[in-house]
């Protein structure tokens, strides 16, 4: 079933009233359309939907395929109390993910930092946080899932990318983004109280590469070989290389197994 504002209350149930949804049918980003939201004083809570996506965003400037039916993709405006400090918030985000598609009947997922959930190995969804200028304690959080893989996806995308649904399955929307909301709102609190150190364990349970040999390469150098050691309470990426554990803060590197 598409996804509508009423439906979504009604399955979000007492926990509507902690959100202020937006469905739209199609918009260039929903991150971009709540930023420009955030920064004229929406209040936290607020939530963007669409139903297409003509220049979504994922990290690291890439493209993000959003056709009408093919994909879940919203933002969510979370306003944290000033100085509460946002390392490791893409992480606790990936958890609340996690549990919702488990939630709803979707299997196990992996995580992959700084902000992937992997199916079977391949790209179910992304994580984008971006930070409201001038107010750093304030941040968007888009999220994107495939439901199907849209066709005109190329082909080098669709090797590496996974879907929830079969083509001949009908994914409840509205179930999922209540699911995904009522995470969020659990895990975001959390988070705001304790820091993503509380959150740490379970990311590390999902961890697609925990103590496996990875290659780590950036755009400002040759990759480096190691050993994934997870995280630590910050959410930095901790590299083993030859017993010397290296801490990676920057999300603008991309992580894979070692050839």
């Amino acid at each position: 079933m598409p996804a509508t504002i009423a439906a979504i209350a009604a399955k979000l149930d007492a926990a509507a009233c902690r959100f202020d949804i937006d469905v739209l049918p199609s918009c260039d980003s929903t991150n971009a359309v709540l930023l420009a939201r955030a920064e004229a004083g929406a209040p936290s809570g607020t939530v963007v939907i669409a139903t297409e996506q003509t220049a979504g965003r994922g990290r690291r400037g890439r493209s993000w395929f959003a056709s009408p039916g093919d994909s879940l993709t919203f933002s969510l405006l979370w306003r944290f109390a000033p100085g509460t400090a946002p390392a490791g918030l893409s992480l606790a985000v990936g958890v609340a993910v996690a549990r919702a598609l488990q939630e709803v009947g979707a299997g196990e997922t992996a995580l992959k930092w700084p902000n992937d959930i992997l199916k079977d190995g391949r790209k179910l969804g992304g994580i984008l946080i971006e930070l409201v200028p001038g107010a750093p304690h304030a941040a968007v959080i888009g999220i994107g899932i495939n439901l199907q893989l849209p066709t005109g996806m190329p082909a080098d995308v669709r090797a590496t990318s996974a879907a929830l649904c079969a083509d001949a399955q009908v994914a409840d929307e509205n179930a999922m983004y209540a699911a995904l909301l009522g995470e969020l709102l659990t895990t975001l609190e959390s988070f705001a109280g304790a820091g993503f150190a509380a959150l740490r364990p379970e990311w590390i349970k999902r961890h697609a590469f925990q103590d496996a040999r990875v290659s780590l390469a950036s755009d400002f150098g040759p990759p480096r070989l190691g050993i994934c050691r997870g995280v630590d309470g910050d959410g930095a990426l901790l590299l083993d290389v030859e017993g010397q554990i290296e801490r990676i803060l920057s999300g603008e590197v991309s992580l894979r197994p070692a050839p």
